[in-house]
């Protein structure tokens, strides 16, 4: 498969099935924008997307209930989607099906770890060599498989470390465990935190501004910095 030159320095939002989904909506709501909307799976029945990331047969939803609560919806929509649907084989029943470059993407990053859906979207967008990566529902919390969720986990975060090698500015959901995205700034570096004014880490420009807590604002002030706040719903304007 031919990179698509079109998503070159794109900016880009990769939304699961997590429930830090929310943060996509309301995102939406005040006004934020991307270059393109990935969906993994069934989120492509709830927004809008411009590619999907479906890496099981397409037999794991029209011949059994393997995929849980999502086998009925994806049966419906799989058959009629018209966007993009990277997959692991073809399927006529599946007529947007696409198979996923696997070849290209493990050559290309001189790696093949991919244990989830989601890896293989990150490696998409590293081998597309976006811009930025917004990640929405990537939560990998899952309360029946804790085996599946760290396993998941490890996998995303060690292809969300080979994008910001590269230069790809990576963003998460300050609902969702990814990189830590929701513990606070003042927990996240260990051994810091145990002091009585820990360090904490801010990302800005393709570097880390790290200062005590007590100082940051001043630090960040400094180098006209604001730190990005909890995403709420949009209020009332004017009444």
């Amino acid at each position: 498969m031919e990179k698509i030159k079109e998503l070159k320095d794109k900016h880009v939002a990769i939304v699961g099935l997590g429930i830090s989904q929310i943060d996509f909506v309301l995102s939406i709501e005040n006004s934020k924008t991307w270059d393109e909307i990935w969906g993994i799976n069934a989120v492509v029945a709830a927004f809008k997307c411009d590619r999907m990331f479906m890496l099981d047969p397409a037999s794991r939803f029209f011949e059994g209930d393997d995929a849980g609560k999502t086998t009925e919806v994806m049966r419906k929509i799989l058959p009629e989607l018209t966007l993009p649907i990277y997959t692991c084989e073809l399927d006529e029943r599946v007529p947007a099906a696409i198979e996923y470059p696997l070849e290209d993407v493990a050559n290309y990053s001189k790696c093949a770890y991919f244990n989830n859906t989601v890896a293989y979207a990150i490696a998409f967008a590293y081998w597309s060599e976006v811009s930025q990566i917004d990640l929405f529902g990537i939560d990998f919390s899952y309360q029946h498989n804790l085996h599946f969720a760290e396993a998941g986990r490890a996998c995303v975060e060690f292809w969300l470390c080979k994008c910001m090698e590269k230069g790809i500015t990576v963003a998460a959901s300050p609902r969702s465990a990814i990189l830590d995205s929701n513990v606070s700034a003042k927990e996240r570096l260990y051994g810091y935190h145990r002091l009585n004014d820990p360090n904490v880490a801010v990302p800005h420009n393709g570097h880390w501004i790290i200062a005590p807590h007590s100082k940051l604002n001043a630090v960040l002030a400094e180098h006209n910095v604001e730190m990005m706040e909890e995403i709420l719903p949009p209020e009332p304007y004017k009444g």
